[in-house]
């Protein structure tokens, strides 16, 4: 263990106090991990929209102040009682979901949504003792899903941890830990577009991009990608994507757009935008026969889907994903691998990069419109 082990760290962590105010630097208390948790070193940590849409708190139970941050990678710094398969030293990823390997959906091959684990973004403490592992001057600092990365140290239970390969770049495969696994895995382990078909995806952000990417190195022939906004249409062309619409350049439904342009319909489409509109088109884009639709993308919380039933009666399959089906602590170090053989490209992903000292800058990028992921250098 390290000399730190088993005693309270001081570090620098990126404290929000309030909803949709600037994050403040500031010396936070880090307590010892408990039983089955792990303190981790963060080295680079990245922005993901999540992490801006409960720090702007539209709609959610607010809870501050609050430690945000769930996309990063690091070193395991110290175990908690009962850790077995991860020791100091280790390379690993936080992830916002977990496997405690022990429940009926870890044991699933089908499922990765674990009954314990799985992504809460209501709690801010830990599972063990209802306790924050933050504090500041002796008042508790909250969780945000598990991780809490933007700090110089966090505890973060030993399921939502994947160990990976220590020569793995950190600052580049930390994007793995959420939004570009999700999009890979829903094109690649849910869609699974066959060699030379057509997909569709709905929404060129990061998370699209990746399921551009998946749909790219499972060999399909046309990758369509839909966005309102033309400028990311560029950017697209690297992510393997070959031809674009934009529903506000047509005046008839872009799902009607699509099944023009490709004799009946794409044979698969992934939607990653979250708009219940695109939903319904992603799903009514795809071919009769054959077609599978995969939904990505996170509601708002009184949407419905609304579809003629012929549409599923004919033969075209709807499903949805969450963290791109990859089950954290079994799976994410293979996709590490598909990056390290250079099957998967991650730098066209990392558009920014800013010290941990301006992390804020990452959340006007992020605002603004510009670029993919920001990486945030925690030694910086």
């Amino acid at each position: 263990m390290s000399s730190t082990a088993g005693q309270v760290i001081r570090c620098k962590a990126a404290v929000a106090w309030e909803a949709g105010k600037p994050l403040v630097i500031e010396e936070v208390e880090v307590a010892p991990p408990q039983t089955m948790e792990v303190r981790l070193k963060i080295l680079f940590t990245s922005l993901c929209h999540t992490d801006v849409y409960f720090w702007e708190a539209k709609g959610q139970t607010p809870l501050f102040p609050r430690i945000f941050g769930h996309e990063a990678g690091g070193i395991v710094e110290s175990v908690g009682e009962g850790v077995t398969d991860l020791q100091p030293g280790d390379h690993v990823l936080p992830v916002f979901t977990g496997e405690c390997k022990e429940c009926r959906h870890c044991k699933s091959e089908e499922s990765n949504m674990c009954d314990l684990l799985r992504i809460n973004t209501d709690r801010g403490v830990m599972l063990s003792d209802n306790k924050s592992r933050f504090s500041i001057n002796g008042k508790p600092v909250y969780h945000f899903v598990g991780t809490s990365t933007f700090s110089e140290y966090t505890v973060v239970h030993v399921g939502c941890v994947a160990k990976i390969n220590p020569a793995a770049p950190l600052d580049k495969v930390c994007v793995l830990s959420c939004g570009i696994s999700t999009g890979l895995g829903a094109t690649l382990n849910v869609a699974k577009p066959p060699k030379g078909s057509s997909v569709a995806i709905f929404g060129l952000g990061a998370v699209g991009l990746a399921a551009a990417e998946g749909a790219r190195i499972a060999g399909a022939a046309r990758i369509i990608g839909i966005d309102l906004n033309p400028k990311r249409f560029n950017e697209a062309k690297k992510f393997g994507v070959t031809e674009f619409v934009n529903p506000k350049d047509h005046d008839k439904p872009v799902q009607e757009v699509i099944a023009e342009m490709t004799d009946g319909g794409v044979d698969r489409s992934v939607e990653c935008t979250g708009n219940v509109n695109a939903m319904i088109s992603a799903f009514e884009c795809v071919h009769d026969g054959w077609g599978v639709a995969v939904l990505v993308g996170v509601p708002n919380k009184d949407d419905s889907f609304k579809t003629h039933p012929v549409n599923l009666l004919n033969e075209r399959t709807l499903k949805g994903t969450f963290f791109g089906n990859y089950k954290p602590r079994s799976d994410l170090p293979s996709v590490v691998e598909k990056y390290m053989n250079k099957e998967l490209e991650l730098e066209k992903f990392i558009t920014h990069e800013v010290p941990f000292a301006e992390i804020n800058k990452a959340f006007e990028y992020m605002l603004s419109g510009d670029g993919l992921r920001c990486i945030i250098r925690m030694d910086a």
